[in-house]
């Protein structure tokens, strides 16, 4: 591999030379050397991009081997963040009861009961934010106002990044892309806006409110009544826990197709064990939904590998 001559020959190498690979890992990757190589020139102005690249290679690295020290980094640091890997179960019953021993699982559960907050905040602020910039386009203030947005926009896209990556599993970028130097503040401005990934950022804000009040309902909805068929011997045991005053005559009854009788032992354990079977299935699909979601904000979120202008 040739010597690249510019920050922009460097970072295009880099990039080729990570082809393949995480899309957040790029994004980091590029991140970081772009933000060294500039350090690198402003110490010594003097020196020209050609002879600071020359000192770089010989010591941040070229391009191959930045790349490779990075794509041995993510497995060590994948493998040390990875939990404890779940056992193989073969039987049917193990697969289906063995999702309460998979760590994904609450993360995702706890992370379906967080997008409610989390929807209606990125909701709200979009669409605040997209009123205020249309409505001050008119004036002065206008275009500091819509920059600041923007940029409000990518700082919150790291911080959803930081809870997809902890609750879901997902890799995420650690680092925004690093804005552009050497250009126009207006071109700099134009590349705000023509970047795709402030717009599909904007479209998972607006997502996430019907998202969230989804996953947040439906979670809320079956864990209570798997929790309340659980109870159910308990509350027979207690004398209904006074259910039976909101019956006529004060009695439950129920009708299993046999024909109506008040309700039993039987009939409790019935409702305890499809309580469970329930729960599971909750837990099945909650860790469903939360690997679903880490793949939308994977594609709506993490930079891909485009080149740069």
């Amino acid at each position: 591999m040739n010597t690249p001559r510019t920050i922009a020959g460097y970072l295009q190498q880099l990039r080729d030379a990570l082809h393949g690979a995480d899309p957040a890992l790029i994004q980091d990757a590029l991140y970081d050397a772009e933000e060294h190589l500039r350090a690198e020139l402003a110490e010594q102005p003097q020196r020209s991009e050609a002879a600071m690249l020359e000192h770089v290679v010989g010591s941040y690295g070229a391009p191959d081997e930045v790349a490779e020290i990075y794509r041995d980094q993510e497995v060590r640091i994948q493998r040390a963040l990875r939990p404890p890997p779940v056992p193989r179960r073969r039987s049917l019953a193990g697969r289906f009861f063995g999702v309460a021993a998979d760590p994904h699982t609450y993360g995702a559960l706890f992370y379906m009961l967080l997008a409610l907050a989390t929807g209606i905040f990125y909701f709200t602020w979009a669409v605040t934010g997209i009123s205020l910039s249309a409505g001050l386009s008119v004036l002065i203030v206008g275009l500091p106002f819509i920059v600041l947005f923007f940029g409000s926009v990518r700082a919150l896209s790291l911080l959803e990044g930081r809870i997809v990556e902890v609750m879901l599993g997902v890799r995420m970028p650690r680092r925004p892309p690093y804005p552009m130097q050497g250009q126009p503040l207006l071109k700099r401005i134009g590349a705000m806006f023509t970047d795709v990934r402030s717009w599909s950022t904007l479209l998972y804000m607006l997502l996430m409110l019907p998202l969230g009040v989804f996953y947040f309902s439906a979670t809320v909805s079956l864990l209570a009544v798997s929790l309340a068929l659980l109870g159910t011997p308990v509350a027979m045991a207690f004398g209904g826990l006074g259910l039976n005053d909101l019956f006529v005559g004060r009695q439950i009854v129920v009708d299993w197709g046999f024909g109506e009788h008040v309700p039993g032992l039987g009939d409790a354990l019935a409702m305890c064990i499809l309580g469970i079977v329930l729960l599971f299935a909750t837990l099945h699909l909650v860790r469903g939904l939360g690997r679903l979601q880490g793949q939308i904000a994977r594609h709506l979120l993490v930079r891909g590998t485009e080149r740069r202008a």
